[in-house]
Parts: C-alpha cells; structure tokens; sequence
C-alpha cells in the first residue's frame, strides 16, 4: 500500500545536455519515494554536484527555482498537486549561475562564473528580469558560494571563497540591490550559510578541506546590508564542512562534512552564539567523502542530505533536542546530481 504525500524533495541532475528535477514524494512518517524528473529546459555543467548552496530552493509562494549552470538559465516551476508544471527558463543575467535567493516575489541569482547578482520578480506566474539590477560581488576572484536574504527581505548576502569574506546588499523598497558591504569572515573558505527566524547567520567555514580544520561562525544583521560578527569560528573536529541547515525553532544547525560523510549538530544561543553539541550527529557513510547538499522539510520534522557520491538522498527525523534518527536511504540519483530542497 502506498503511502500518502505530505511533502517532497527535489534536487538536480545537473545534466550538460538535459538538465531536471528530480522529485520525491515525502510520507508523514519522512520516508521518500521518487515521484518524477522534469525538464528544466536548461543544461547542467555536467560534472558531479554544483560547488554552492541553494541551486533549487522552494519560495514561500508554492514555486521552485532551479539554476542550470551550463546553458546560464534559471527556471521557475509552480508547484501543484499532481507534480511540477514549468513555467518559464531565462537567462540568468550573467554566466554560470549556482544559487538563488528568494524572498515574496523578489529573487536574485548568484553568477559565479561573472562574480554578479542579478535580480528577477514573480509577475503573472512568470520569473521576469529586473532591469539595471546587476551588482558585482567584492571582486573577480570572489568565488561566491550561496546567496540568501535574510528573512526580512532587507539584506541580502553572498559568501565568498575567494576573498575569506561576505558581502552583504541593502534591499530598497523597489527591490534594488545596493553594496556590497564586504567584511571578513570569521574563518576561511566561507561556504553555505542559513538564518534563524530572529535574523542569526550561521556560516559554514571549510578552511581550504584541511583535514580535521570544519568550523562554523555566526552574525546578527545589525541594519539593512550591516553584519556583525557574534561567534567566531567553532570547530567541529571533522573536514571540509560546506552546507548548513537551521531547525525551524533556531535551537539548533546542522552542518554537512563533505570530507568524511557526517553531519555535526550546533546549539544557537538567544544571541546567536554557537556551541557544538555533537560532532558526528549523524553519518551517510562514515569516514567516507560524499555528502553534501541538506535541507529540512517545511514542518521541521524530518532533515534530508544529499550523498552525491554514493547517490542516496538520506533522511532523519529531527528531535525536540536536536537529536538525530535515521529514516532511512532512498536511490535513484544521477552521478551528477546537485541541491536539495524540501517541502
């Protein structure tokens, strides 16, 4: 008998010549079970998984957005009861988009290829350009790894590898982007990133994939575009951290270690502050490199990683404490599949 649909997941094959979602259905009880692929319309890069956070993201308006990196497209999806209908695939503004950001009908696309942004609104169920909203990030070599707002819609921040540092962009009443202001990041290599509810930012820190070197920071949005630093890098104990995921409480982050397939868990205190809880809250394949990509479902009961090496989607329910259990792995992945989001 098959179980009811409460929710799903979606990642990206990442496909250089037919790039598509891929689409779980998700039960009450956080088990998976693959539902469809769906064309984007664009091309992935071809390679094993996209070096960023954020290449598919759900909005709050029932849509999905999805980057294709090697044809410099993002497509907009509307979410129904009987799957994904595409709704349109444009240019993303520059070259080699890898994340997006969305916020109402605001959306901004990270081009890493061109070290920009550019800035797109939802009009009539279509994702239209915004015109003259290109902005560069610090600098060429910047290597911008997500962007996101923050969950007022008034900042909107981008990581960058390249320089160390993050750049933040005040959001006018027209949705124009101005900036950046760049700061150091606490640590190096700053990768993906995510906000609690009160506007905390935690900051995944890969230190170059330096073995044992996984770290997190933290920083509060003192005013539209300002960042102050509140943790400074918290270690983990394990390598080559790179995604992060915030309980929809705040309580707690969940952070991928691509460097030997574990999950570490961090208590956020009510100023946003960091402590580790639990440096292998979890496991894929322990001691083995492979997971990536995380998100945790709209109800906040179940987190899901991608482990793009082995190509399993793996889930766990998530505790009142922060704890960690196992639902289970569920296949049918590409070698080239990247993102994750859930619904």
């Amino acid at each position: 008998m098959q179980k009811e649909a409460t929710g799903a997941v979606y990642l990206q094959t990442n496909d250089e010549t037919k790039n598509e979602v891929v689409a779980y259905a998700r039960a009450a009880d956080g088990s998976l079970t693959y539902e469809s692929t769906y064309e984007t319309g664009g091309r992935g890069t071809g390679k094993p998984h996209l070096p960023s956070q954020s290449s598919v993201r759900l909005t709050e308006g029932g849509r999905l957005l999805v980057v294709n990196a090697g044809s410099n497209e993002i497509t907009l999806f509307a979410v129904e009861p009987d799957g994904l209908r595409r709704a349109n695939t444009i240019s993303s503004g520059g070259s080699t988009p890898t994340s997006i950001a969305a916020h109402g009908e605001l959306v901004y696309v990270l081009n890493n290829g061109s070290a920009s942004i550019d800035g797109f609104v939802i009009a009539d169920g279509q994702l239209r350009p915004l015109a003259d909203s290109k902005r560069r990030l610090s600098e060429e070599g910047a290597d911008g790894a997500q962007i996101a707002f923050s969950p007022d819609g008034k900042t909107l921040v981008v990581t960058e590898r390249g320089t160390n540092s993050i750049s933040a962009y005040v959001i006018d009443e027209r949705g124009y982007a101005h900036g950046p202001t760049t700061i150091p990041a606490a640590g190096e290599t700053p990768y993906g990133f995510d906000f609690t509810e009160d506007g905390a930012l935690v900051v995944t820190e890969a230190f170059g994939g330096d073995v044992g070197k996984a770290a997190a920071s933290s920083y509060s949005v003192a005013g539209p575009g300002e960042l102050k630093p509140v943790s400074g890098s918290v270690g983990d104990t394990r390598s080559e951290v790179c995604w992060a995921a915030i309980t929809k409480d705040g309580r707690f982050v969940y952070v991928t270690n691509f460097g030997d397939g574990t999950i570490s868990s961090y208590g956020i205190g009510r100023n946003g502050d960091l402590e580790l809880v639990e440096a292998v809250a979890a496991s894929t394949r322990l001691g083995e490199a492979g997971i990536r990509d995380e998100a945790i479902s709209s109800n906040g009961r179940f987190l899901y990683a991608v482990d793009a090496d082995s190509l399993w989607v793996h889930g766990w329910n998530v505790g009142a404490d922060g704890r960690l259990v196992e639902i289970g792995a569920f296949g049918g992945l590409p070698s080239t599949v990247a993102g994750l989001a859930a619904s």
